[in-house]
């Protein structure tokens, strides 16, 4: 009988050897921060018109954040008429909107009012920092706010150009932002509190349209942001300065979180500027150039590193999709049938998102042989710029597409 059920458990796993796993996408770009989602399972093709549409929700107000998954809820942002910022928490299941919670004002910048970053889920609570510099923590049970800290004025700093569009980081006890002040570099606050914990000094910078992430590098943990003219790394337990690496690039716009992997940070920048490798020393307290590219000038749309190569679209003359691998900065291919867009992956496949006209997302294969694509759908719904990044939770892709947010199946039912 034992014999029996192993013969039969062998048989199933050859049979299905990518058994679906769902899960949770708590903050930006998913669990790791990094657009590489841990979801198995997925369709590896779609059908003609792309995948199922599993719900439609509209009205959500002028915005370009992205969504959190968690617990069976959808959590997103978006900005009324009367420039009131809201959280918009729908069932996760069919779309229903179970609350909208006003948390304060938001951005009216001319080129893109609205919202702009992705909440961040942790405890039972929901942290979000506002285009205003405002960081907010509202406790999702009660539906009511616990504290809120404007970090531009505590840490003597002033707004960018397109206003702060930053996806706070929550690392043990504390929130992690990038005020960009006189006083604070980079700043962490009690998440319980919002008081100060620490503030980094030593360089004077300001912020940029970049969310941080902490990486572990031969058991040192580094946290990695871009500010306007410079990539940094920073000690998430004392806020210390470890690095700064100088990159300039059109109007300060670093908006694509730096991507680790094997002892080097990638970097880049739109506008044709690119990017580049920087290899970290064994303790990650300095960093020099290993290698640098033009080819991926990704401005705002994110990059993600699968099984040693990275990919992104391209933003100079329209973009491209491209692909390097990392360890050299070698152009394995690039491709003109998917424009500038957001990147983000899944299972072995690439979800890229055109924009901020096309509103195309493609389904790709991650290979470094050659592009290869396996779908597309156009969206339809929503209104202004395609810009909000793409989230995959249980089973679905979520495009944010203006006053719309759009469920797809991605996974088979």
């Amino acid at each position: 009988m034992k014999l029996n059920t192993i013969l039969l458990a062998a048989s199933l796993v050859a049979l299905f050897p990518a058994l679906a796993r769902a899960v949770d996408s708590p903050q930006f770009r998913g669990a790791n921060r990094t657009g590489v989602f841990e979801e198995q399972g997925l369709l590896k093709s779609w059908p003609e018109g792309g995948p199922a549409v599993a719900w439609t929700a509209k009205g959500l107000g002028k915005g370009y954040s992205s969504v959190s998954v968690v617990g069976g809820k959808v959590f997103t942002t978006g900005m009324r008429a009367d420039q009131t910022g809201v959280i918009h928490i729908f069932n996760e299941g069919k779309g229903a909107l179970e609350q909208s919670i006003p948390y304060g004002m938001e951005s009216v910048e001319e080129q893109a009012p609205g919202t702009r970053a992705t909440p961040t889920i942790e405890g039972g609570r929901l942290y979000l920092m506002s285009g205003l510099g405002v960081l907010y923590c509202l406790d999702l049970a009660k539906g009511e706010k616990v504290w809120e800290a404007n970090v531009l004025e505590r840490f003597g700093a002033k707004n960018i150009m397109w206003q702060l569009a930053e996806s706070v980081l929550i690392d043990g006890d504390r929130v992690i932002c990038t005020p960009g002040g006189t006083e604070a570099l980079v700043a962490a606050l009690n998440k319980n509190t919002g008081e100060t914990v620490w503030a980094t000094q030593g360089l004077e910078d300001r912020a940029s349209y970049c969310t941080p992430i902490i990486a572990n590098h031969n058991g040192h943990r580094i946290m990695l942001t871009g500010t306007g003219r410079h990539i940094i790394g920073v000690d998430p337990d004392s806020g210390k300065l470890l690095w700064s690496f100088a990159h300039k690039v059109p109007w300060d716009i670093h908006g694509v979180t730096p991507v680790y992997g094997g002892g080097l940070v990638y970097y880049t920048g739109g506008d044709g500027v690119g990017g580049g490798a920087l290899e970290l020393s064994p303790d990650g307290s300095s960093v020099s150039s290993k290698w640098t590219d033009t080819t991926l000038d990704c401005l705002h749309h994110g990059v993600v590193l699968l099984d040693g190569y990275l990919y992104g679209t391209g933003y100079k003359a329209g973009g491209k999709l491209v692909c390097l691998e990392m360890a050299t900065g070698k152009v394995m291919w690039t491709t003109k049938e998917v424009k500038e867009g957001m990147v983000v992956a899944a299972d072995g496949m690439l979800y890229a998102y055109e924009g901020p006209k096309a509103g195309v997302v493609n389904l790709v294969k991650a290979s470094p042989a050659g592009f290869e694509r396996a779908g597309r759908v156009t969206v339809t719904d929503g209104t202004d710029q395609h810009w909000a990044h793409p989230s995959i939770a249980n089973g679905r892709l979520y495009i944010r597409h203006g006053d719309a947010l759009v469920a797809y199946q991605i996974s088979p039912k």
